[in-house]
């Protein structure tokens, strides 16, 4: 991607009809794009008008919108081929969403492990990318290993050089590229080098990257990439495997059904090739025709301006957020290596009491372990609130999170009575 150019926040916003709801008397500020992206008009036109006028299964179907839809469908998988830098379209496995990826990753790639085989993870996975490799240690006798991290929030590379966490026993590396809690951006590139060395998989959940900054599969040092649909302003109900395809033909299948297979006799079966080997059944046909629509719309934009302002964001929602008494940030506190996620904890208010009245405001955070209660524990924390804003969220809206987290601390910590508050927000 060349030089992000800035764009028009507003121009964008109006792409999008949800962000003109108005909660009570407040217009909504929605930051919780980690969870989930609103969806742009384009988008939602997609999906409807190849309900309307092309729906139908696709290969199976030789009419005229059988074609139409098949066209549709890999028509799709080749435009996000090109979106994340694969190098043909068959790396490409539509799934339903980023944790069937995961799990597919554990299930075909544990056909290769055995007692005293290793996988490492992190600390700060996404539940996710846990216990997907969780279950396949249990069944294959291999043992997890973890990496910590530091007081920052980082990946603690050097425990784990001392610990030779990565050694001649490890067979597969799997690893989120951003930190949905933390908004770490990890050394994939560098992780993936010493995987390899040593003859290891390196999976990596790129859930929290793709939407946010330019993903190049092919340069990125990975062997399988996953990530989901409904955060990078796509349909809910499709995620992504990208994978080498030297390796894709290798593994095995993951669900057994129509158009996975080859050949099918009573006694056995033979498989596809890849990427159709994985996509049993009737695939998310509609929502690949959104996810392309999405990745035109990202693209429209330019990735590396979208980069550009998640940065923004983040030096901005950092240093408002710092200044006020009695929050703690967890992860960086400063706008590097970071995607513009930001959880905190608010000392003597419970994360979700204080969702729960900052909603009443009109602002949508997450409260809880967001899928990530391994992390919180290393923290010392049950659970945090999560401000996740995206490419339509503006400085403005920065304003009202930072003036919510006031009122609301106030508010419980019997600082204000009710109906008061800090004023700054204007709306």
């Amino acid at each position: 991607m060349s030089e992000a150019t800035a764009y028009d926040v507003e121009a964008v916003r109006a792409d999008f009809p949800i962000l003109s709801t108005r909660v009570g008397d407040h217009p909504l500020v929605y930051l919780d794009s980690a969870n989930t992206s609103q969806k742009p008009q384009v988008v939602i036109d997609a999906v409807a008008d190849h309900y309307a006028h092309h729906n139908a299964n696709v290969a199976r179907a030789m009419h005229k919108l059988g074609l139409e839809s098949t066209q549709a469908y890999e028509g799709g998988r080749e435009r996000i081929a090109r979106f994340i830098g694969a190098n043909r379209p068959e790396e490409v496995v539509a799934l339903s969403n980023a944790s069937e990826a995961l799990n597919l990753c554990a299930h075909t790639l544990g056909s290769r492990l055995g007692p005293g085989d290793e996988v490492v993870i992190s600390v700060m996975e996404h539940h996710s990318n846990l216990v997907p490799w969780q279950l396949v240690c249990q069944r294959t006798g291999a043992t997890l290993r973890w990496y910590d991290i530091t007081e920052e929030g980082r990946l603690d590379l050097e425990k784990a050089a001392r610990e030779g966490l990565i050694n001649e026993h490890t067979k597969v590396v799997s690893l989120a590229l951003a930190s949905n809690v933390l908004g770490t951006v990890n050394p994939i590139g560098l992780i993936a080098e010493q995987a390899h060395a040593v003859g290891a998989v390196m999976v990596v959940d790129a859930s929290q990257a793709v939407p946010q900054l330019p993903v190049d599969v092919s340069a990125l040092g990975a062997d399988l990439v996953a990530f989901t649909g409904h955060k990078m302003v796509g349909p809910t109900g499709i995620g992504i495997l990208w994978g080498r395809y030297d390796l894709l033909a290798e593994l095995p299948p993951f669900l057994g059904g129509g158009e996975m297979i080859e050949i099918v006799r009573m006694d056995h079966s033979t498989y596809a090739e890849p990427p159709h080997r994985f996509e049993a059944g009737t695939p998310p046909i509609a929502q690949m025709v959104g996810l392309a629509a999405a990745a035109d719309y990202l693209d429209g934009i330019g990735m590396a301006a979208i980069a550009a302002h998640e940065r923004d964001l983040a030096d901005y929602a950092l240093e408002g957020l710092s200044g006020v008494a009695g929050l703690r940030i967890l992860g960086p506190e400063e706008a590097v290596d970071r995607t513009g996620t930001i959880s905190f904890s608010i000392e003597g208010v419970h994360p979700h009491d204080a969702m729960s009245i900052m909603d009443s405001r009109g602002v949508a955070v997450r409260g809880g372990h967001h899928c990530a209660r391994p992390l919180h524990e290393r923290l010392g924390l049950q659970s945090s609130l999560r401000a996740s804003g995206y490419l339509y969220t503006t400085r403005g809206e920065i304003d009202a999170l930072v003036d919510a987290v006031e009122y609301a601390r106030d508010f419980f910590t019997g600082r204000m009575s009710v109906g008061a508050g800090s004023g700054r927000r204007q709306s």
